[in-house]
């Protein structure tokens, strides 16, 4: 059993679902393409243990062409994109303790109990 995407035309994944495994054909397609086809969507296959296009698809996460993974959202303007996955621009503190990213001062602020 395999999973895919559905892209609109923004590259943004609007629906994923279970298919046949990658390794069939349909009517002598390969499964991306009969998907796609059917859909009258771009498909592309997506994995949950992240052994293909970076990280399994969700419903909002962007297709990046040229590097050929899903990318998350874009939980704030100022992080940075790293792969699949957004950072912020100073780590999160390891005090064990628990913090909310500040986008205003642009710095985790310390949850208080």
């Amino acid at each position: 059993m395999a999973h895919y995407a559905f892209l609109d035309n923004n590259n943004i994944v609007t629906e994923v679902i279970v298919g046949i495994d990658e390794t069939k054909t349909i009517e002598g397609l390969d499964t991306e393409t009969w998907y796609a086809n059917f859909k009258n969507q771009i498909c592309k296959r997506t994995s949950y243990n992240s052994r293909i296009r970076g990280t399994y698809a969700g419903i909002g996460y962007t297709y990046n062409a040229d590097e050929d993974i899903f990318v998350t959202p874009n939980p704030y303007p100022s992080w940075i994109r790293s792969g699949s996955f957004w950072n912020a621009p100073t780590p999160y503190p390891q005090d064990n303790k628990m913090y909310l990213w500040d986008e205003e001062n642009l710095e985790w602020q310390e949850l208080l109990s």
